[in-house]
């Protein structure tokens, strides 16, 4: 990663101009995207994935990252993008994702070459692949022949077990269709409930779907221009994390590349103290029309709710650094050591998170239950910043189709107006 010092003639933008940036690049700003099924596309394309999560206490991640840009949706629209035109499909980017089919070339590099390479994973997952053909063969042929199949309904052909210390331990088939999933053989055409059902990737993706066979360079200049316009600025580290994550060899030299060629260029953060944030930071001569605009004062400040797996905050280190927010989702926490809650959904208000909200959705009864309220220290506590806290959380329940919303007995002092 490059670590020379960020030359004088550098741009130089406050900490605050840097949150702003990110956060326009993330259409979390004013003007709102239109909730049409292009708008929905356009923010993906921004984005670069909605990662996916099986956890429904409110609703599904990927269906909160979305609702907090676009406000409340129609999620059919959405799902005829992702099953019936194949707009977007299931993948690895961030983690397990949901991507745009435009972008295939980026991922089908992981596929040509997944449980090919010298990395130990790869051949381990090759030498246990080989071990059990059969099993292999076994599920290819009874997807071509059934498909789409859910993984229930296969049978285990399986020579040899799949070991492991976490829950995939003895899973074979199931690691079987990750296997061909992740090699691009399979994808998943749909789902029952949270269930994938599978089926041949040649029946899945549509016919414009651009087959072309990019090399490591292009995928990674790719990437890496995506992931630095989804970010708005950001480290060689932080583009590292964003996007495919992980996913960016030979970054080091890419960034001097595109720094060369003038397609991207160092800027300095200052923090309230006005030092400089460990850098060099970058952003891409594309935003840089935003950027001035940014600080000409021309802002649109929103105030909504994030999921705990948001593009936004993902990168916790970068959210500590730029957003002075420490955030960790304590899912797994017992539920007397949680300092904030279950499924906490931290409050994006103008250029700062301010808060957590812990809600949890009862959809039988239809109420959205708010288990509690965090403001940080240096929230505004005023009747407004409560009043737009408040609306967010009714933009939230609409989305939901919650018929009430349940607050709690106590709200942080100046917060009061969130119930009222």
């Amino acid at each position: 990663m490059p670590t020379s010092s960020i030359p004088r003639s550098a741009l130089r933008i406050s900490r605050s101009t840097a949150r702003r940036l990110a956060i326009t690049r993330q259409r979390l700003a004013c003007p709102q995207p239109q909730s049409t099924p292009e708008g929905i596309l356009n923010v993906v394309r921004d984005l670069g994935c909605l990662q996916l999560d099986p956890i429904s206490a409110v609703a599904r991640s990927h269906q909160i990252v979305l609702w907090s840009r676009l406000g409340p949706y129609d999620l059919a629209e959405f799902d005829k993008l992702l099953w019936q035109e194949r707009s977007l499909f299931e993948y690895w980017a961030h983690a397990a994702s949901i991507v745009l089919t435009e972008d295939y070339p980026v991922h089908s590099l992981m596929m040509r070459r997944y449980g090919k390479t010298g990395s130990s994973w790869h051949q381990h997952i090759k030498a246990w692949v080989e071990a059990n053909a059969e099993l292999r063969d076994h599920l290819m042929a009874t997807i071509r022949e059934r498909g789409p199949v859910l993984s229930k309904d296969i049978e285990d052909k399986s020579y040899e077990g799949w070991h492991s210390t976490g829950w995939t331990g003895g899973r074979n088939v199931s690691q079987m269709l990750d296997y061909l999933w992740t090699s691009g053989q399979i994808m998943v055409s749909g789902r029952r409930g949270i269930q994938k059902l599978w089926d041949l990737t040649e029946r899945c993706l549509p016919d414009w779907t651009p087959r072309e066979e990019w090399s490591q360079h292009e995928v990674v200049r790719y990437a890496a221009q995506k992931s630095l316009r989804a970010l708005g600025v950001a480290t060689a580290r932080e583009i590292l994390q964003h996007y495919t994550r992980g996913r960016y060899p030979g970054l080091a030299g890419v960034v001097s590349e595109l720094e060369r060629e003038g397609k991207i260029e160092r800027v300095e953060i200052e923090d309230d103290a006005g030092k400089s944030l460990p850098g060099p930071y970058f952003i891409h001569t594309e935003d840089m029309h935003l950027l001035e605009r940014l600080e000409a004062g021309e802002w649109g400040p929103r105030t909504t709710l994030l999921s705990p797996f948001d593009n936004l905050i993902c990168d916790r280190k970068r959210t500590e650094s730029l957003f002075n927010f420490y955030f960790r989702i304590e899912i797994y926490v017992p539920a007397a050591k949680r300092e904030y809650g279950y499924y906490v959904l931290p409050i994006l208000h103008g250029d700062r998170l301010i808060g957590r909200v812990d809600p949890q959705m009862d959809r039988k009864r239809g109420i959205l239950s708010i288990n509690a309220l965090h403001a940080e220290p240096d929230a505004p506590r005023t009747p407004e910043t409560a009043r737009s806290i408040s609306d967010a959380i009714s933009s939230l329940a609409t989305f939901l189709g919650a018929k009430e919303i349940a607050y709690p007995a106590r709200v942080p002092e100046g917060w009061e107006a969130v119930t009222s």
